[in-house]
Parts: C-alpha cells; sequence; structure tokens
C-alpha cells in the first residue's frame, strides 16, 4: 500500500477511535499505538506533554525514551519552541541531537497546538535513514488535530 493511501486509512482509523473519548491521555495512548502498528518502518511513536515549561514523556510505543527534554534541545525540544515540524532525515546531523534510542536514524516531530498554546509534540523514530517527508508531516498533523476534536 503507497504512504497516502496508508495514511487516509490510519486518518479514519483514528477518528473513529477518538470519536467520544473525552481523556487526552487515553487519546494519546491510542494514537501512539495506532501509529506504532500501522506505519512501516517506525521505531517509536509517542507523545511528549509541554508542562511546567518542558516537555515531559506521554503516552507512547517502542524502546524507553527520555522522560524530561528543554525546550529548544534536541528535535523534539527543537519543534516545541520553534511550533514547526520538523522532519531530520538524518539524527546524527542534527545539532544537539538526543539519542534516546541509539538505534534511531531519522525523526519528525509534530508540535501540537491548541487554542494557540503548546499543548504537546507528536514524535516518531525510524531505524532508517531518511524516513519521514512531507507526506508525513501532512497527515501527522491531520492525525494530531483529531485530539481536539
Amino acid at each position: 500500500m503507497d504512504k497516502e493511501k496508508t495514511y487516509k486509512l490510519l486518518l479514519k482509523q483514528a477518528s473513529s477511535l477518538l470519536q467520544g473519548e473525552h481523556d487526552l491521555i487515553a487519546k494519546m495512548s491510542n494514537i501512539s499505538a495506532l501509529l506504532f502498528n500501522g506505519l512501516p518502518e517506525v521505531s517509536y511513536a509517542g507523545f511528549y506533554r509541554f508542562q511546567e515549561q518542558e516537555l515531559i514523556l506521554g503516552p507512547f510505543q517502542g524502546p524507553v525514551a527520555c522522560m524530561h527534554i528543554q525546550l529548544g534541545k534536541g528535535v523534539c525540544g527543537t519543534a516545541a519552541q520553534t511550533g514547526q515540524i520538523q522532519i531530520v532525515p538524518d539524527v546524527h546531523e542534527f545539532s544537539g541531537h538526543i539519542a534516546c534510542d541509539a538505534n534511531t536514524n531519522s525523526e519528525i516531530v509534530v508540535p501540537i497546538i491548541h487554542n494557540k498554546k503548546l499543548v504537546a509534540v507528536l514524535d516518531l523514530d525510524s531505524n532508517d535513514f531518511d524516513r519521514f517527508d512531507q507526506i508525513d508531516a501532512q497527515y501527522l498533523s491531520k492525525i494530531a488535530e483529531l485530539l481536539f476534536n
């Protein structure tokens, strides 16, 4: 199945999964499981919640992860600080990369902003280089928006 077809299916599944649920942690839990199990070559899918001026590990699927990330540090902290999606084809070339998992080679981080405030970031890693692109960014943003519908 091509990438866009996969994402269209995941978007429908995410919408169905989240329908009627009000708890943000429960929603994040199911979305991380859906993405981890539904996307090929993804080694980690999870959320970092923005609390007390730092990112704190939230629901995720994959290997153990860093628990606290400062704004501006690593790919997640950069996405949180800038409010911009970060697509990193080779994390080893990203200045200040935080290596929570030494096997990770590429990463995408989507900031989640609700009512003009940073709520969390959605972080996906891959052991493959250059795994993520604009199609991932587009659909992961749409899936993240479902958290507040």
